[in-house]
């Protein structure tokens, strides 16, 4: 038998094209990877930013979610908006129902401008419901601040342990730096070894998704059966040639969109992992 390995993305939409749902689809298509997706909100956005958004009926987001897991079983999943506590806990009650695994959490949670995307409330359920179930966790600077209460990056890795995180990989790209470099941490569980991810820094001014292309890249490359150390390390090369291809394109009049689909891979069957 053969079949293609498949991805799940639960997360808002993004009717310009470059952050989200469709980020998500872009760069699991890229990879190879079969896309599927569970629609959490739908937002009036474009590259100069979001002016409305509107949450999915939560029974409507869970049931996008079994559906999928009744017919076509995701190899991996990958977690990003969901826009209000009723959501968070109706995914979470899905993706233990239908025995998910390989979840990618994307805490979307507080922009990198620092502004608060959802209520406490909705932070707390992610913190108790979903973090424990995801096998690896990507916040950014802010996001891991406010769930560790501290800037330390080693103890931010140890207050998302004791909340009950797996694999943390800490992204650090949106820090100011002038050493020319794109830095993330990624700790692995088991280990006491911190790893610095470096990159080169692109100058580019077309960023918009980067977040929800590098989590749904990690995503990817699980469901493809790499280890999560491979998995980071391939999502991080990957998220960079796309800013790199995308560095001299102008879409739109703000932050336009990286290019996901720079050197796209085909869609092959394969069999089961």
């Amino acid at each position: 038998m053969k079949t293609y390995r498949t991805a799940l993305s639960i997360a808002g939409s993004d009717c310009s094209g470059g952050a989200g749902i469709q980020a998500d689809i872009k760069t699991m298509s890229a990879f190879g990877v079969y896309a599927m997706t569970a629609i959490t909100a739908i937002t009036v956005q474009n590259t100069l930013g979001v002016t409305d958004v509107q949450g999915i009926r939560p029974d409507i987001v869970a049931g996008q979610i079994d559906a999928v897991y009744r017919d076509i079983r995701p190899d991996a999943v990958k977690i990003g908006m969901l826009f209000s506590p009723d959501i968070v806990a109706a995914v979470a009650d899905a993706l233990e129902r239908n025995k998910a695994r390989n979840i990618v959490l994307d805490p979307v949670m507080i922009a990198t401008s620092g502004d608060t995307l959802i209520d406490d409330e909705a932070i707390e359920l992610i913190k108790r419901r979903l973090l424990p179930m995801s096998r690896i966790i990507t916040p950014n600077v802010n996001e891991a601040r406010a769930l560790s209460g501290t800037d330390d990056t080693a103890l931010q890795i140890k207050a998302l342990r004791a909340l009950g995180a797996h694999d943390i990989l800490l992204k650090g790209g949106d820090k100011s730096s002038d050493s020319g470099t794109s830095t993330d941490y990624l700790s692995l569980e088991g280990s006491d070894n911190i790893m610095r991810l470096s990159n080169e820094r692109v100058n580019t001014a077309n960023t918009h998704g980067t977040g929800c292309t590098l989590s749904s890249a990690i995503a990817s490359c699980l469901a493809l059966g790499m280890s999560m150390r491979d998995s980071v390390i391939a999502a991080k090369e990957y998220i960079s040639a796309a800013l790199r291809n995308g560095a001299d394109v102008t879409i739109g009049h703000g932050h336009g969109p990286v290019n996901h689909l720079f050197e796209p891979r085909r869609l092959e069957p394969t069999n089961p992992i």
